[in-house]
């Protein structure tokens, strides 16, 4: 992270976000902590490994696999949109905490690397391995950071968020997974 900037050197905080609306929404949640929505993506398989993914009224988020993994390179790969979302979820949660905070951020950028193989092939006749040894084996993010608060309380911010951060949980913890065919 990068130390915050003397304020004389800002010359433009980041669009902020509705900081009543926030704690409203805090206050929900402390009211029904077992409460949960539910996200919902439909993927189309285009041909390759190609796809189109929609969610919501959005336009599809493409997803491909690069030449050399047999795709036609022509969107990121579903480990690259994997730690998109995650980039995400960190930028967000840190924005949340940050104007919690009442601290106005003047840059928030987030690297994300991510080591994965995938040396099974997919389970298409690879090296025989088990679910722990693939996907991701280690993740890295590297935040950088500038608003009108201390350097320390810069990192205590990334950190709080870090915390909770619903996807870096979700990849931090087991959960309960299922697929099955559709009726």
């Amino acid at each position: 992270m990068s130390a915050a900037l003397d304020q004389s050197t800002i010359t433009a905080y980041l669009r902020p976000i509705d900081r009543d609306g926030l704690l409203k929404f805090a206050e929900a949640g402390r009211g029904q902590p077992e409460r949960r929505g539910t996200n919902v993506v439909r993927t189309v398989t285009e041909g390759q490994f190609r796809t189109l993914n929609y969610v919501g009224d959005h336009g599809p988020v493409v997803v491909d696999e690069p030449l050399h993994l047999f795709g036609q390179n022509t969107a990121p790969a579903p480990g690259e949109i994997v730690l998109s979302a995650l980039g995400g979820c960190l930028a967000v949660g840190i924005t949340a905490v940050a104007t919690f905070r009442q601290v106005r951020l003047s840059k928030l950028e987030l690297r994300v690397e991510g080591d994965i193989g995938n040396t099974a092939a997919w389970g298409a006749g690879g090296a025989g391995r088990e679910p722990s040894q693939m996907g991701f084996q280690q993740i890295r993010v590297f935040v950088t950071i500038e608003g009108d608060a201390t350097r320390e309380a810069l990192d205590e911010i990334v950190r709080h968020a870090n915390f909770f951060s619903p996807v870096a949980n979700t990849m931090r913890n087991p959960i309960p997974f299922s697929i099955a065919l559709a009726d």
